[in-house]
């Protein structure tokens, strides 16, 4: 009997469920102004509003696309163009245009038309060079071109005032142009897998940067003028030559995720104890040989890596980070672990590769009978 009452109730499950699906399917098909069909759009010129183009392997546009003029988003993602039709210049009430993996090694000329365009993405490409037209967008929000052959940036870069998102990671940028600081409303700079070996001045000049991707370059050092990106979240340093960090670094009040891994670091600045909403420190393949002092005021932190380092002993004061939910610890030289860790009853410990004993193991899970420790 409760067999059958409960199959009869799975299958309500099942036809409402089915119902909704199909509901849900019915209202994505008939969502006006949207079209998968360039022969449909063409068709009906005056009614598409967005037109998804991705992985069709087109290799080229009709003029007749011009035709579109309510466009506002056209998207051609994975297809094979090289080239675009002049007439797509035509299309004034674009905002949206996305060319993310084709074969352009020129920007279009006719992308500079499209004065209202707030978002490109241009991304996977071959592109070598931007034309100095790009400043005409002014009306830019997002800036997409990661993943092409960028050696420099021109100038004009920085008359994109109402820019809130650059993406220029994995290209071969060897320097940035000082106009970089005219971009005031930045909150996302991404300049990760570069060949960068140093930053301007003007990186300062960033007020309201949130996220800064600098991961796998050839930075040495860091401007002063990082101290003065007062929003800044995220930083991500990892993969470079650092041996130092400025004493600025501290500035950096509402900093949160500090990535620091593979560098040289033998020290860290004093002025990092003042990162008082930092949550999560990266420090993993550094050069560390001392437990740097300066973490143990970290009071909100809940992620540290110290991993692949050359520490020998952990301070007592580790305890005072009582919000540390993640430890790694692993392949350094510990022979033994302070009592004061069995304060931080949530952890996880990662101490795979050190040099403890089997008695000194076991103390430590009596130390902290409730977490997860990782000795392999």
């Amino acid at each position: 009997m409760n067999f059958r009452i409960t199959l009869i109730h799975l299958q309500k499950i099942f036809l409402f469920s089915s119902f909704l699906f199909c509901s849900f399917t019915f209202v994505q098909a008939e969502e006006p102004g949207t079209y998968r069909d360039l022969t449909k759009a063409i068709q009906n010129p005056l009614d598409v509003r967005v037109l998804n183009l991705s992985a069709n392997r087109f290799k080229t546009l009709p003029k007749e696309i011009g035709k579109l003029k309510n466009l506002q988003e056209l998207n051609l993602n994975k297809n094979q163009l090289t080239i675009l039709p002049k007439e797509i210049g035509q299309l004034k009430n674009l905002r949206k245009l996305n060319l993310h993996d084709n074969q352009f090694t020129i920007l279009p000329k006719e992308v500079e038309k499209l004065e209202n365009l707030k978002e490109l993405s241009l991304g996977s490409n071959r592109l070598t060079t931007l034309p100095n037209e790009i400043g005409q967008l002014k009306n830019l929000r997002v800036l997409k071109l990661t993943h092409n052959q960028f050696k420099t940036i021109p100038k004009e870069i920085g008359q994109l005032k109402n820019l809130q998102t650059l993406n220029l990671g994995n290209n071969q940028l060897t320097a940035l142009p000082n106009e970089i600081g005219q971009l005031q409303n930045l909150k996302s700079l991404d300049l990760g897998s570069n060949r960068l070996t140093t930053l301007p001045n003007e990186i300062g000049q960033l007020q309201k940067l949130q996220d800064l991707y600098l991961s796998t370059n050839r930075l040495t050092t860091l401007p002063n003028e990082i101290g003065q990106l007062q929003n800044l979240q995220e930083l991500y340093l990892g993969s470079n030559q650092l041996t130092i960090l400025p004493n600025e670094i501290g500035q950096l009040k509402n900093l949160q995720t500090l990535y620091l891994r593979s560098n040289r670091l033998t020290t860290l600045s004093k002025d990092i104890e003042q990162l008082q909403n930092l949550k999560s420190l990266d420090l993993w393949n550094n050069q560390l040989t001392t437990f740097p002092k300066e973490i143990e005021q970290l009071k909100n932190l809940q992620v540290l890596d110290l991993g692949s380092n050359q520490l020998t002993t952990l301070p007592e004061e580790i305890e005072q980070l009582k919000n540390l939910q993640v430890l790694d610890l692993g392949s350094n030289q510990l022979t033994t672990i302070p009592k004061e860790i069995g304060q931080l009853q949530n952890l996880q410990l990662y101490l795979n590769n050190n040099q403890l004993s089997s008695e000194e193991k076991e103390r430590i899970r009596k130390l902290l009978p409730k977490c997860q420790i990782y000795f392999e």
